[in-house]
């Protein structure tokens, strides 16, 4: 809501247009805005002015700043972690029911955005995913108020009229068309008369007459497209006036492309006996010109296109559009079979597509090896001058192409973890040069012109959560937590946290970065839902005190967490629960029992049975009798 009453120190502080920049003058300028002013309730007193006393550039400049910080609140908002822990929770089921939900809604919006109205929209949603109309609006009722980002755990728990055609045989106006569109130029009559010999043949009917079906043909087929297949693709394109674009009108963030380059440089790579080229993949800021993220992998696979677009959301934030080349490692679902890659272990089959589409990021699909249309393929041919030609590729270097190898070619290769910090150098050397020529840089490094944009507040970027970290992590098959502790063995390392003694001997499933295997994984259960961030668990040298002490502290620390966890729950002693049992009850021996048959006594026992006093059988106190019976037999002795 905006705000409607200002002091003169806070109007002198906002630096207004059409207002006077000091707080002296500003309360001159004031003398007039009497109509509008009031006592200012609160210590200090003194007054403020309405915003109606303002100049109308003014009152616009706050109405935009105060739309932006309403923006900024609700991206802090603590709803959106308490929609996607409460998602984390959900079992696998519920997961794919609210993705449903959310396919149907995307779906509707699409197809409003195409032409449809409204109304048509939902009910065509609607009946593609067998529910109601109302069902429909319900869903969008769930997502009122919330960022497009959070639409998936918010949801937990074209015709068009074909114009009338000439009557003729569909197969012999393909054929009509097919002779038409060939590079060979046949005229129209020549296809028209070959078309009347086969349709003798074929016995199709009807046939109109050539003039109708030129009027047809000129109605139905584009002229671009008669170009295009009688003249070839190059003449096609002329047809389309050349393009300039411009970047100005974007903000960081607002819109990055992706792609991927292979290096000409042989790699030492500890999965392969010989050496390898490696891929380079990476995210470029479309506004700045920055390489946001990247990663090295031996193949353009989707698990690398996952984790680069995840490290860049985590560092910089959530953009509204991506431009990917439509090629199978950035749009297809699956891997191709049989290529190698650099993860040694079964990993699960995930979409990144899916991905951008949970996050609620536009994919625009580009053509493969255009610079005009994806920028990164110019920071591509610097980058590869700068990384591969460097002195430290010296003799690994391989040339651009089989006909440019160097002299050296094939004699040494670099090893990877080397590689890898001497392209983390070149790139961010590559962010940070100066006198970039391009217009939203203006002599600047691509640095600077991200962090000056990033600063300005007219445009908000938006911020991942926690529970969002586990859409780009890599998902593992299951494996067995130990037993005993629950801790997790996993490539050679072991991670452990206190909420997997409950699962020991259990089957959990992984959520990892492979490149970030020391760093704590996310664990779920078989039905995907979220148990704890299990930390991993380094080994120490065996005559290392100072590990053993502080391994025994946080064993002792543990084990005091857990004994306050036994008494919170522990909260009556053994003696007390007894008390309560015997409460209320009232003592009594049990009776002796008769037998059936008896015999005469002898001996000194008749004589000390005689002796005892005769009291009826239901009174005797059992537990005393055969005390007194041994007292009365030893004094018997006696005599």
């Amino acid at each position: 809501m905006t705000r409607e009453w200002f002091t003169i120190a806070e109007l002198a502080g906002l630096s207004l247009p059409d207002l006077p920049p000091s707080e002296r003058q500003l309360a001159r300028a004031a003398k007039a805005w009497d109509a509008h002013a009031r006592k200012r309730a609160g210590r200090g007193g003194g007054l403020e002015y309405h915003i109606d006393a303002l100049p109308a550039a003014a009152r616009l400049k706050l109405q935009i700043m105060a739309a932006q910080q309403d923006k900024a609140e609700r991206a802090k908002s603590p709803i959106r972690e308490a929609l996607w822990a409460r998602y984390n929770a959900l079992p696998e089921t519920h997961k794919i029911m609210c993705e449903g939900r959310l396919k149907a809604l995307l779906e509707a919006l699409e197809m409003e955005a195409a032409g449809l109205s409204q109304t048509a929209a939902m009910q065509l949603a609607a009946s593609r995913h067998d529910v109601s109309l109302a069902t429909i609006y319900n869903w969008f009722g769930m997502v009122a108020n919330i960022e497009r980002a959070d639409w998936l755990p918010a949801l937990a728990p074209n015709f068009a009229a074909t114009a009338k055609r000439a009557d003729c045989h569909p197969d012999a106006w393909d054929f009509l068309k097919s002779d038409y569109l060939r590079n060979s130029k046949s005229g129209f009559s020549s296809c028209y008369r070959r078309m009347q010999d086969a349709a003798k043949k074929k016995n199709w009917a009807p046939i109109p007459d050539e003039r109708s079906l030129r009027r047809r043909f000129k109605a139905e087929v584009p002229e671009t497209v008669i170009i295009l297949a009688r003249d070839g693709e190059e003449k096609a394109k002329k047809l389309f006036p050349a393009q300039r674009r411009s970047r100005l009108h974007l903000h960081a963030m607002q819109a990055v492309n992706m792609d991927g380059h292979k290096l000409d440089v042989f790699v030492r790579v500890p999965w392969l006996d010989k050496p390898a080229r490696l891929y380079l993949i990476g995210i470029q800021d479309l506004y700045s010109g920055k390489v946001l993220a990247w990663r090295l992998t031996d193949a353009e696979t989707w698990e690398a296109v996952r984790l680069v677009i995840g490290d860049m959301v985590e560092q910089f934030g959530i953009p509204d559009k991506i431009f990917l080349d439509n090629g199978r490692a950035f749009a297809s679902k699956w891997i191709t079979g049989g290529a190698r890659t650099r993860f040694r272990f079964k990993i699960r089959e995930e979409d990144p597509r899916g991905l951008l589409t949970t996050l609620g990021v536009e994919t625009i699909w580009t053509t493969p090896y255009s610079g005009q249309s994806k920028p990164i393929e110019r920071a591509w041919r610097d980058l590869a001058e700068e990384i591969s030609k460097h002195p430290y590729c010296d003799g690994a270097y391989t040339g651009n192409n089989p006909m440019a190898k160097p002299e050296n070619y094939g004699k040494a290769a670099v090893p990877l973890d080397g590689f890898r910090d001497h392209v983390a150098r070149e790139i961010a050397r590559h962010n940070a040069r100066t006198g970039r020529k391009a217009v939203a840089c203006k002599g600047r490094s691509f640095d600077e012109t991200f962090t000056a944009s990033m600063e300005d507040l007219s445009w908000v970027v938006r911020w991942p959560t926690e529970g969002q970290k586990s859409l780009w992590l890599l998902a593992s098959d299951v494996v067995r937590a130990q037993r005993g502790s629950g801790e997790i063995h996993f490539q050679g390392n072991r991670y452990w946290n206190v909420a997997l003694n409950a699962h020991a001997g259990q089957k959990v499933t992984l959520r990892f970065d492979p490149d970030k295997l020391h760093q704590p994984i996310q664990v779920y259960d078989l039905k995907n839902r979220l148990i704890c961030e299990a930390a991993c668990i380094e080994d120490t040298g065996f005559d290392n005190q100072d590990a053993a002490r502080h391994h025994a502290r946080l064993r002792r620390d543990h084990i005091k967490s857990v004994k306050a966890a036994t008494e919170t729950h522990k909260k009556l002693t053994a003696q007390e629960l007894a008390d309560i049992l015997a409460r209320g009850e009232q003592a009594t021996a049990p009776q002796p029992a008769r037998p059936a048959i008896t015999r005469i006594a002898n001996g000194n026992l008749a004589t000390a049975l005689q002796h005892a006093p005769a009291e009826p059988a239901e009174e005797i106190d059992f537990n005393n009798t055969f005390g007194q019976a041994l007292r009365v037999i030893s004094g018997g002795l006696d005599d």
